[in-house]
């Protein structure tokens, strides 16, 4: 497969402003040269016109010619072509009305007299027009005009302008070389100026090819030489790149996690299978003889099968709030579900003191069942991992616009570094019971309602969990 040849825009711009400069030097030399040759024609023209005219105007005839001393000046260049100049600048003959020349004072016609009354033709044409003609007597361009005397002869008038024509080619020349050299300046100050103009684009191509070998933390470097658009798309450059590391790193530790959760779930999933496995094992080697036993390890085989189940459930508990599902939101007095989670820990525990803060009724847009989740988890926590005799406080409050959820007890409290850690899953302080997933669930349960969770604890001084809901109803 071949692929299409790429140009550097240094030099398609290096290109684009030679041609433009080119084609502008093209036209000013067209133009200047037009206007220089269309003066110095008009010059001449303007001469030989005043000349006809005079003639023309003064009704003389070719013996009043011959015989006027003041034209002396005409007889001596009639005579001069007559002898001399075979290629003269001006050229004056007579001719009768059939274009043929006649002798002037007994000189006659030279070859280049003849040579111009064949190049007129019919004087009559030329007489005719006030405008000169343009016409060429042995291969030099002339600008001739004719005048009729009043005995019928013509005088043929004609000036060369091959002069002209030199002229206007010297300045063509000239002005191509100057243009040459113009050309040759714009291309050196064009690739000089693009390249430091390019330099910016360059640190984004760099940049970019160290990203692409990994170094997710390199950004464009600004410039001196940028110019507006070019900073504009510097700044959006480094913000996608900074979303970019962000979103990386962000995969990243999903992934961890992930990992970890799958490690951990095993983990957690291989401990009651492995017991069940266990007693399954003996039972079937026959080594549960006594009922006493066989109901022991039925007893055994039973709890490890609930504790398997209840960690599945919470399991798909979790997926599913990963998953952002839709709840069924509806008004729920959240206060007599605080009532009931009190009452539930104190059939569970008798002995521990159970104070509740949830008088009345306090509605509250939510789901009904994560809610009673909520506090079952937070109530469990508090039954599992505190002293039977450990005072709790269930607490409920509406202010500044949310509904505050409080469970506080006065038991061991945690370290700052557990603390950081209390949501994460599967995490355990010092490895006790629970399946490590409840304070997760909470987490997830609230963020899916709007809200958020905060933690107050310290070694020694118990642990409170706020629960900040959105004040909707």
């Amino acid at each position: 497969m071949r692929f299409p040849r790429t140009r550097s825009l240094r030099g398609k711009l290096t290109v684009a402003n030679v041609v433009l400069l080119a084609l502008g030097i093209v036209a000013a030399t067209a133009v200047s040269v037009m206007g220089m040759r269309y003066y110095l024609l008009d010059q001449i023209d303007g001469e030989l016109d005043q000349t006809r005219k005079s003639l023309g105007g003064s009704q003389l005839t070719l013996e009043m010619i011959e015989g006027l001393s003041d034209l002396a000046i005409v007889r001596e260049q009639f005579m001069r072509q007559s002898v001399e100049d075979p290629r003269p600048d001006e050229l004056l003959t007579l001719v009768d009305e059939r274009g043929g020349a006649v002798a002037l004072a007994g000189y006659t016609p030279s070859d280049v007299q003849r040579d111009f009354a064949t190049a007129v033709g019919d004087p009559r044409v030329l007489a005719a027009d006030t405008e000169p003609h343009d016409i060429r007597v042995r291969g030099d361009a002339y600008r001739a005009t004719a005048t009729r005397l009043a005995d019928g002869t013509y005088v043929l008038l004609a000036t060369s302008t091959e002069a002209v024509h030199r002229g206007v080619g010297k300045a063509v020349k000239l002005d191509l070389a100057i243009g040459s050299l113009l050309l040759a300046l714009l291309a050196c100050l064009t690739m000089f100026s693009v390249r430091r103009r390019m330099r910016p684009l360059e640190d984004m191509v760099e940049t970019s090819s160290a990203i692409a070998e990994g170094d997710l933390t390199r950004r464009v470097p600004s410039s001196r030489e940028a110019t507006l658009e070019v900073e504009q798309l510097r700044v959006a450059l480094n913000s996608m790149l900074q979303q970019v590391e962000s979103a990386y790193h962000t995969r990243e530790r999903s992934a961890s996690q992930l990992r970890r959760f799958v490690a951990d779930a095993s983990h957690e999933l291989r401990t009651p299978l492995s017991a069940i496995r266990g007693y399954l094992q003996l039972y079937d080697k026959g080594m549960l003889r006594e009922e006493a036993e066989r109901k022991r390890a039925w007893t055994r085989v039973m709890a490890e099968a609930d504790r398997m189940g209840r960690l599945v459930d919470e399991l798909l508990t979790l997926a599913r709030l990963d998953q952002q599902p839709e709840l069924r939101f509806r008004n729920v007095d959240l206060s007599r579900l605080v009532r009931d989670a009190a009452e539930d820990l104190r059939v569970q525990q008798p002995d521990r003191p159970v104070s509740v803060g949830a008088e009345g009724a306090l509605l509250v847009r939510a789901d009904e069942s994560g809610l009673r989740q909520v506090l079952g988890n937070l109530v469990g926590n508090v039954r599992t991992h505190t002293p039977d005799d450990v005072p709790v406080r269930l607490g409920v409050e509406r202010a500044d616009g949310v509904v505050r959820l409080c469970v506080t007890d006065e038991g061991p409290g945690l370290c700052e570094e557990d603390a950081a850690r209390i949501f994460d899953r599967f995490f355990r302080v010092g490895g006790g019971a629970g399946s490590g997933l409840g304070m997760a669930i909470v987490q997830g349960v609230v963020q899916a309602h709007g809200g958020r969770v905060a933690v107050r604890t310290a070694p020694g001084e118990g642990l409170a969990v706020t629960v900040i809901l959105p004040a909707r109803t």
